[in-house]
């Protein structure tokens, strides 16, 4: 009996495979939750392509995979600008395709690394929307890494904290931590009011008016913090306990409004 269309199966990168390129996620910072997947493509790849913020910089994904990259292998950093404008950043997004698709075209296996997953808030997807546009004969495909926002809730258990992220008919909202009082309010009603844990990203210097917002609604016991998840000077803690002083852009916060009603 057929079952539909048959997803052929891509597998790992061979050592002798064809030239492709491939967006690998390389998780939030711990080199142990690379994937297999992600290990064998960086593995067989001529070429390896990883964001810097700045000329002459490393980048975080490069540091993170930088234990399965060889002598031998050539690097590519590709400059991703950290500016709000977007004529400097859609242009990164130009060259950086380019780039790419030029080394695949030469006959050479890239892999362009991404911190945490290649399609959650990934510098990756705008240049693989670049991608298809400009280069659409490009071979391409993407391993998933692991996400901030689970590995924060794992590394919570790990220190005796029980952070599951959602729960039988619940549901999880990942964002960007909102630039004013008046959004996040917005996001803690919509999320209390159907059931959702709320995930907020790139926390930074927004703790210190977000602290005091969460303390007067009475969730801080229910929220926890995590900052540099993965990194040796990680930090992994309720978040009454953080106080509201400036954090790193790495920071990210869990809050969760209440349980469901069936609970071991």
């Amino acid at each position: 009996m057929a079952l539909g269309p048959q997803i052929p199966n891509l597998g790992a990168i061979p050592a002798e495979g064809p030239a492709c390129l491939t967006l690998v996620g390389v998780g939030p910072g711990d080199p142990d939750l690379l994937t297999v997947a992600a290990v064998r493509a960086i593995q067989a790849a001529d070429r390896v392509a990883y964001p810097v913020a700045r000329e002459g910089a490393e980048g975080m994904a490069a540091a993170i995979a930088n234990r399965w990259i060889t002598p031998e292998q050539l690097r590519l950093p590709l400059l991703f600008p950290m500016v709000a404008e977007a004529a400097p950043r859609v242009a990164a997004w130009h060259a950086a395709a380019d780039a790419l698709a030029a080394a695949v075209a030469a006959g050479e296996r890239v892999v362009l690394l991404c911190e945490g997953d290649v399609s959650l808030f990934a510098s990756s997807s705008y240049v693989q929307l670049a991608l298809r546009r400009r280069h659409p004969g490009c071979p391409l495909r993407l391993i998933p890494g692991v996400p901030a926002v689970c590995a924060a809730a794992a590394a919570a258990a790990g220190s005796g904290m029980a952070w599951p992220l959602a729960l039988q008919s619940e549901g999880l909202l990942i964002r960007p931590t909102p630039e004013t009082p008046a959004e996040l309010l917005q996001l803690l009603e919509r999320a209390a009011g159907d059931g959702t844990v709320l995930a907020l990203l790139k926390l930074g210097h927004r703790w210190s008016w977000v602290r005091p917002l969460l303390a007067a609604r009475g969730l801080l016991e229910g929220a926890l913090f995590a900052q540099r998840v993965g990194w040796p000077d990680q930090l992994v803690a309720p978040a009454a306990v953080v106080p509201a002083t400036e954090q790193p852009y790495f920071s990210l916060l869990l809050i969760r409004q209440g349980w469901p009603d069936v609970l071991p």
